[in-house]
């Protein structure tokens, strides 16, 4: 468990701390950080350019401005090199499409006492069928497997082998990060129909189409055609239960050939299931989403592979935000 020390001023901080939140989300929603671009910008110009009230905008880029997000000389704002880096929609590590992501979950969250109290989610997954949600998501993901792939696949030896099946890989983006890391690798993306358009031109943008297919299916209902020597699940564990993640962890192990490798990427809580921070937290979020999806700890992930006949098991040490981890196998 991680130490806090915990005083009326932090609680109090803590208490409040989604007000900074809310003026964040706002923001990107507005598009503040990319009208203002790369010059600076009076509050008139911004509020006349937004269509909205002068008074309102002025106090939302004052905030921003208080927060360090923009900088303010004289009655113009402009960007800070976070700001344009990260907040800008045209730049490659923009991190727009998760704040807007974790904005839609804000009424869930508020319901909270009444998820802990039930058991039972507060937000139904209808809710990602609207096409703004959706965006947010897929490309939240996206650009966030972007910024993180480059940290993971080099700590990741897949010499030698021929072909990673991306289970629920979505837009693809480890399978593309693994092929540009791994010339002679093939990779098969298989996920529901909904995301094959995504996946496709993500991978065409990468130049990979002769290297890396799609194939649509329910990675718990559906079946998976091909024989794999590396299966890689990234971030789809915690959205189940335990009975239906040994389910789809079989699944996986059913089409390696002997000697493949398995790799589970999750937020990993420790073995006492209080801490770190971020899974613990996220394990709440799932229960807000999900019928019986929870965050894992390294034990219950361990038990889960072996169970399913994985040996050789191991902890890949990587430096990532939010705990994420990977803890791979071998089979045969």
């Amino acid at each position: 468990m991680e130490t806090i020390e915990w005083n009326p001023g932090k609680i109090l901080e803590t208490s409040g701390s989604y007000w900074k939140a809310c003026t964040l989300h706002a923001s990107v929603k507005l598009g503040i950080f990319t009208l203002i671009g790369d010059r600076p910008r009076t509050d008139q110009e911004i509020a006349e350019d937004l269509g909205g009230d002068l008074r309102g905008v002025t106090m939302l880029l004052n905030a921003l401005s208080a927060l360090g997000l923009l900088s303010k000389k004289e009655n113009a704002y402009a960007n800070t090199d976070t700001s344009k880096t990260f907040l800008k929609k045209d730049s490659p590590q923009y991190l727009g499409y998760m704040l807007m992501h974790h904005h839609h979950l804000v009424e869930s969250w508020s319901k909270l006492d009444q998820g802990v109290l039930t058991g039972k989610p507060t937000r139904s997954r209808s809710g990602f069928e609207e096409e703004e949600v959706r965006e947010s998501f897929l490309m939240g993901m996206f650009n966030m497997a972007m910024n993180l792939a480059p940290r993971i696949v080099p700590e990741i030896d897949l010499s030698g082998r021929k072909h990673l099946l991306d289970l629920g890989g979505g837009p693809g983006t480890y399978a593309i990060h693994f092929c540009l890391k791994n010339p002679g690798l093939r990779a098969t993306v298989y996920d529901l129909p909904t995301t094959r358009s995504f996946a496709e031109k993500t991978i065409t943008h990468f130049g990979l189409s002769d290297r890396i297919e799609f194939q649509e299916g329910d990675y718990l209902e559906g079946t998976i055609q091909g024989t794999f020597d590396v299966v890689w699940l990234s971030h789809i564990l915690h959205g189940e239960g335990p009975e239906d993640c040994q389910r789809m962890i079989r699944k996986a192990v059913s089409t390696l050939a002997p000697g493949g490798l398995i790799l589970v990427h999750e937020f990993i809580l420790n073995d006492e299931m209080d801490g770190p921070i971020f899974p613990a937290i996220f394990s709440l979020n799932m229960l807000l989403g999900t019928e019986k999806g929870q965050s894992y700890s390294d034990r219950q992930i361990r038990e889960l592979l072996a169970q399913a006949g994985v040996r050789e098991l191991r902890r890949i040490p990587v430096q990532t935000p939010n705990d994420s981890g990977i803890i791979q196998g071998r089979v045969g």
